[in-house]
């Protein structure tokens, strides 16, 4: 009875698991491959959420949902999957590693996809991607930034 249960999960693993691996290119993504350009109407784009202790929480769950499984929990990049497919991924953690990109250009990475990333394809509404953006930053000033609203 439980069996066609058991096989969903497995079925979403292995899929996640071979995405990842038809992408895979480089070890490394920020190293070495060249991504996408970003449109140009995305890269001065502000980020227009003044985030609330409730927005945070909810971008840590969706971040939980649909990006820890690469990014790792606390954003190490040592994801199961990162681990698995041997992924070079950012450091969340370290405050360099979002510097190069603008919070627009984040917004656009996040919502259409860059290199190995898959697009959120719409899973999410525009303020709880903004809110996600400002949950990433918060990672590099520690656990209890990450757990409260950033100074305005």
């Amino acid at each position: 009875m439980l069996k066609p249960f058991l096989f969903l999960p497995m079925l979403f693993l292995v899929g996640v698991s071979a995405f990842c691996q038809q992408t895979q290119s480089t070890p490394n993504p920020s190293a070495s491959a060249q991504p996408a350009p970003i449109p140009a109407e995305y890269v001065n784009m502000v980020n227009p959420v003044k985030p609330t202790p409730e927005s945070l929480a909810r971008a840590k769950q969706i971040y939980s949902w649909d990006c820890a499984l690469c990014h790792g929990d606390n954003g190490n990049g040592k994801g199961d999957v990162a681990m698995e497919q041997k992924l070079g991924l950012l450091d969340f953690r370290d405050p360099s590693a979002l510097k190069p990109w603008t919070d627009g250009e984040l917004f656009y990475i996040i919502r259409n996809g860059q290199g190995k990333m898959p697009p959120e394809d719409g899973r999410a509404k525009d303020d709880e991607v903004w809110n996600l953006i400002i949950y990433l930053h918060s990672m590099s000033k520690g656990p209890a930034a990450a757990a409260t609203t950033p100074a305005s």
